[in-house]
């Protein structure tokens, strides 16, 4: 392993469900999920400890669950084993296909597939050279695994939280699928963020990252060899930090 050439060595990946389901319409996708594994296995092989925050709206969204007339708790909960689902096929792809050594932890108790959510216990993993994968959001209803991924960067002490996107490759000023006029900003302030309503992750997220200092950094993670390539410092996607990018 080779830690010289990278800029960070210990990050948090936020990976929304949208990215499991490849070119499906719901679902897993395995085309998509062997992609994923492979640039993790890149850059863990780097040397690089990496945790991971899944979500899962590729198989269940609670606010549409909710809009259909169920109570918002329960169907937040449901989403919350949507990520499960997710996790532990990210977990087989990571072994099966790249021989990485890896731990579920998940904020409910499901304890037959995962172990419960501990920090200084993931703190270890990571430390030991394990890819981490975070389930379940925070445990709590009407919380976002954006909230999530920002809560448990905070608590690895990760260096970076990495916001992986499909198709979208950074922070735009407006939504580019529907604007042909918007224009991509390179890095910007949490404070930018809020003011000009920029819908990167829910404000819950963002304050806490703000708070914390904790930069963000959005990207495509299906460009080849983006995540390699941020983890070294190139410049990727779009930052959002205490102060611009120079």
């Amino acid at each position: 392993m080779n830690m010289a050439c990278n800029k960070y060595s210990r990050i948090l990946l936020k990976l929304s469900g949208e990215s499991f389901k490849g070119e499906r319409g719901y679902g897993i996708d395995p085309v998509a999920i062997e992609y994923i594994s492979s640039q993790i296995h890149l850059i863990h092989e780097s040397g690089v400890e990496v945790g991971v925050v899944v979500g899962g709206g590729n198989i269940w969204r609670g606010k549409e669950a909710q809009a259909g007339g169920m109570e918002r708790a329960a169907a937040d909960y449901a989403g919350m084993l949507a990520t499960v689902i997710n996790a532990l096929a990210l977990q087989d792809a990571l072994e099966r296909h790249h021989g990485i050594d890896t731990r579920v932890q998940s904020a409910i108790n499901v304890q037959q597939i995962a172990e419960p959510y501990i920090r200084r216990r993931a703190i270890r993993h990571l430390e030991k050279g394990r890819v981490v994968l975070f389930s379940s959001g925070t445990g709590n209803p009407f919380m976002t695994t954006d909230t999530a991924a920002a809560l448990r960067g905070v608590e690895m002490e990760a260096q970076v939280m990495l916001m992986a996107k499909h198709d979208v490759d950074g922070v735009y000023t407006s939504d580019p699928k529907t604007d042909p006029k918007a224009l991509k900003i390179d890095s910007l302030t949490y404070l930018e963020v809020i003011e000009k309503r920029l819908a990167i992750m829910d404000s819950t997220a963002l304050t806490l990252c703000m708070e914390n200092g904790l930069p963000i950094i959005v990207f495509d993670l299906f460009k080849p060899h983006s995540l390699s390539a941020i983890v070294r410092g190139e410049k990727l996607g779009s930052l959002v930090a205490d102060t611009p990018s120079p």
